[in-house]
């Protein structure tokens, strides 16, 4: 008797143990590691003029909050959004797409879209689209910072001005001793080392420039990106920040992470982003 209820109760306990470790798949954490909540988040990016939501390209729980995010701020008039996935010579196809000239269809097949288009940012783009809200195509093109990466800057020189406007000015400052920078030339190694960084620098370079030019015409910007690109306050933000003429006064940094225990935020992602939504490594992936 004594050890059929043993074995009950370890069953049970078992159970309620496993129960518990399902209650959250994420757990949204401040700068310092404080568990906070995503109305907290929701509400202060509502007084930000600009907010860089750091992703993990793949974790549907980050695309599911930036749909949230950007339907809790779309009944401003000023909402503006921002995506390092749409390269800034599709921006006409984009605007063309928001303002019904293009079908699904056509923007699909004309569009250079990233695999995991129909299920993570579609629904940003329909939004939208539903909405009347602008959209920037921000990042540089893929064969630009491709060429920069391998022949250096002065190989983009030689482009026509129509071509050299939709990306940063080539003289753009490089900090290499940025955390995110070196880390960038650590992994490229002895001999690309220098030519990632660069390449990551013009891509984060360009991104800022797109967004300033939203902000100087006072809308507020929510920009997608993945999370290295706006991490530790540094890449997109930090160009924004140069701009002596023109400083974002209320900015919002939010990151994601993950981790095998979601209960505590551990100490390396500290400082990582005002607003950190840690989610379980064991998630689910979109692509």
């Amino acid at each position: 008797m004594t050890q059929s209820f043993l074995a009950i109760s370890f069953l049970f306990s078992f159970t309620f143990i496993n129960a518990q470790s399902f209650e959250k798949a994420f757990v949204v954490y401040t700068s310092k590691g404080k568990k906070t909540t995503v109305n907290n988040m929701l509400n202060d990016s509502k007084k930000a003029d600009c907010i860089l939501f750091g992703e993990f390209h793949d974790n549907p729980i980050t695309h599911w909050l930036q749909l949230e995010t950007a339907k809790f701020l779309s009944g401003s008039n000023s909402l503006c959004l921002g995506f390092e996935m749409f390269e800034s010579d599709q921006q006409q196809l984009v605007d063309d797409y928001l303002s019904g000239k293009l079908t699904d269809k056509q923007f699909s097949d004309s569009c250079r879209l990233w695999p995991n288009y129909e299920t993570d940012y579609k629904p940003l783009i329909e939004l939208a689209k539903q909405k009347g809200i602008p959209c920037i195509a921000s990042n540089v093109k893929r064969k630009y910072a491709s060429l920069l990466f391998k022949k250096g800057r002065a190989a983009l020189d030689t482009l026509p001005e129509s071509e050299k406007n939709k990306f940063a000015s080539l003289d753009f400052e490089l900090d290499s001793t940025l955390s995110q920078y070196r880390e960038v030339r650590k992994m490229g190694g002895h001999g690309m080392g220098i030519g990632m960084m660069e390449a990551q620098a013009f891509k984060d370079a360009t991104m800022a420039m797109h967004i300033q030019k939203y902000l100087s015409l006072n809308f507020q910007v929510l920009h997608f990106n993945g999370a290295f690109h706006s991490d530790y306050y540094q890449g997109i933000l930090w160009y924004l920040m140069q701009n002596t003429s023109f400083l974002v006064k209320k900015k919002l940094t939010i990151s994601t992470v993950s981790q095998d225990d979601i209960t505590k935020l551990d100490k390396e992602h500290f400082g990582k982003a005002d607003y950190i939504i840690c989610v379980s490594e064991t998630m689910t992936k979109t692509h």
